[in-house]
């Protein structure tokens, strides 16, 4: 489950046609929170459904779902930290990332 989760992100986050990431800046987890609704048994086809709840300074808030043939079996609400590769430290998102994020904000999200 968290693979199928990294996966949803990875594409979400290091996607080349809308770089999210700043030069010389990594992403890493500060908080995950999966919760299991059902199992996944092989074989099968696992769809994974990704949004933003919250923007923070440096910070991400992103919802997911995975559904196993059609069924959701989990969600999970992970936050990401953008920092700067040198200091380890937390670096501010890009007014450009910030815009490219908003488009994913989801509905109803009370941020």
């Amino acid at each position: 489950f968290p693979t199928f989760l990294e996966t949803g992100r990875v594409e979400f986050l290091y996607n080349p046609t809308l770089p999210i990431l700043s030069e010389g800046a990594s992403f890493v987890i500060a908080s995950l929170n999966l919760n299991f609704l059902d199992e996944i048994i092989w074989p099968g086809h696992v769809e994974i459904g990704t949004g933003i709840l919250k923007i923070g300074n440096s910070s991400v808030k992103i919802f997911q779902q995975l559904f196993h043939d059609g069924k959701c079996v989990a969600d999970a609400e992970t936050v990401i930290v953008q920092v700067d590769n040198a200091s380890g430290r937390g670096k501010p998102l890009s007014a450009e990332a910030r815009a490219l994020l908003e488009q994913w904000i989801l509905p109803n999200s009370g941020e």
